[in-house]
């Protein structure tokens, strides 16, 4: 009688300017661990990475249906993203999280908080004239993170169309969510994709995280 063979597990270490990176599971990564990790390091400077302690990629993490989290020093993410590519901007997304635990008064300060309601304003035009009349402008005007918004804008709108109604508006659709959102995804296409265009699209945001990187220093 054969019996049954069990899955081979893995544990690997890697590391990110001397951060840990350990990797485990079941599943061998679609992705290129050891060029993703040289990657960010290209990308970032070490004083980005000042509150991030360690970071853990697994095919199991309890991230309740995210792809990437943030928490008390440590980045969590899944083994199975598709490409390098997906993966880094979950990672860099996770260290503006990060960044923000240093000054979040600094970096939500008014001037932010009056760029990010006014393109939320816009928003709620723009899908007013589309039809989407389900929520109202109060909703748009509470800058915290809120499950039933983040629903209405990814399940209901839809980011496909978002990002035609947003282009120029936000970084990304996702800047919307929140304001916490706002900033995290400008940090992350500062470096992922055009430092230039972060400043174009949204000035304030631009200047901190302009601000938050010299901070570090």
């Amino acid at each position: 009688m054969l019996q049954r063979r069990k899955q081979k597990m893995f544990n690997r270490e890697y590391y990110i300017h001397s951060i840990p990176v350990f990797v485990f599971g079941e599943t061998e990564p679609l992705v290129d661990i050891p060029l993703f990790c040289y990657q960010v390091e290209q990308m970032l400077p070490r004083t980005a990475l000042t509150n991030v302690e360690v970071c853990y990629i697994s095919d199991n993490p309890e991230l309740d249906g995210r792809n990437a989290a943030y928490n008390d020093g440590a980045i969590y993410m899944k083994l199975d993203e598709p490409t390098n590519d997906d993966m880094i901007e979950n990672f860099v997304h996770e260290v503006a999280h990060a960044v923000e635990t240093t000054d979040p008064y600094s970096i939500y300060d008014e001037r932010l908080q009056t760029e990010f309601l006014g393109k939320r304003r816009k928003l709620y035009h723009l899908l007013q004239a589309e039809g989407y009349n389900q929520v109202p402008l109060v909703r748009y005007e509470m800058m915290e993170y809120n499950k039933m918004f983040d629903d209405f804008l990814a399940n209901v709108v839809g980011y496909p169309t978002l990002l035609s109604l947003t282009m120029g508006l936000f970084c990304s659709p996702y800047g919307a969510t929140s304001i916490q959102e706002y900033f995290a995804n400008g940090f992350e296409k500062f470096f992922t994709e055009n430092p230039g265009y972060v400043k174009s699209v949204s000035p304030v945001l631009y200047q901190k995280v302009v601000a938050a990187l010299n901070d570090d220093k």
